[in-house]
């Protein structure tokens, strides 16, 4: 009998266990301010049963390869235009699940302290992925600097420039080197969350930047088979939580801006 009572009470605590633990969620995402942002929310999902686990990369293609491949859950750290490019290029059929925040895309100097100051044949950096040139490019026109073939085209490319008066050069790089060049340019696009972990302040540092009214929403991301699983689905309702949006709000101070 009391084998039997030992039994019943080492199979309830292992149930209790097991329930405790949850299911588990890996999740890739870049340094700041994605990874910054899932650790605030991981003892939200912990109470709901999620352990969640962060991977941090420093890239935009694993995340994304590595979801597809299955071997992570989801992945938060891009937008809907560089999704698109990304299903179209490699033949991966990846979805947004909900769109979380805003990073205002800027263009940043230690050459001159305005536009007006870049001289004839200047060098700008860009980065080179579709969607992220493209943004780039659109973010110039907008200032005034060039002309697009079409003016609207999410994925322009410096080909497709038809008026350029200061005769400005172009540098294409991978988005996360694009802080390391800042000093050899005269001008450097650069995505927010590098430009944060370069230690620039957006909102003070950039010489143009997007307004809150850029549609470049940063999604979390899964697969049609997963995306509307029970801990996918927490995940996306705790990072549209008013606790991150205070959170936002609080460390980004405009860097980063919500959009929910």
């Amino acid at each position: 009998m009391k084998k039997v009572l030992l039994f019943t009470a080492l199979a309830a605590a292992l149930t209790a266990s097991l329930a405790q633990a949850g299911e588990k969620l890996v999740v890739a995402a870049t340094p700041i301010p994605h990874a910054e942002i899932l650790e605030l929310i991981k003892p939200t999902l912990a109470k709901e049963g999620v352990d969640l686990e962060i991977k941090v990369f420093t890239d935009y293609v694993q995340p994304n390869t590595q979801v597809a491949e299955k071997h992570l859950d989801a992945n938060y750290f891009q937008t809907k235009p560089y999704l698109d490019g990304f299903n179209k290029g490699k033949g991966t059929n990846l979805v947004t699940v909900i769109g979380v925040h805003v990073e205002p895309f800027g263009g940043y100097s230690k050459k001159v302290k305005s536009l007006a100051e870049l001289k004839d044949g200047a060098t700008v950096a860009i980065p080179n992925e579709g969607s992220n040139s493209g943004r780039a490019l659109l973010l110039l026109q907008k200032a005034g600097l060039i002309t697009l073939k079409d003016p609207t085209n999410a994925l322009s490319t410096p080909k497709d420039i038809v008026k350029n008066d200061k005769h400005l050069k172009f540098k294409e790089l991978e988005s996360a080197l694009l802080p390391r060049v800042l000093d050899q340019v005269d001008l450097d696009l650069i995505n927010t969350n590098y430009a944060l972990e370069a230690g620039l302040n957006p909102a003070k540092d950039a010489l143009l930047i997007e307004g809150a009214d850029s549609p470049y929403v940063n999604f979390l991301v899964a697969r049609p088979d997963n995306k509307d699983n029970a801990a996918v689905q927490k995940l996306a309702k705790a990072l549209t939580s008013p606790e991150v949006k205070a959170f936002i709000a609080e460390k980004y101070k405009g860097a980063v801006l919500p959009a929910f």
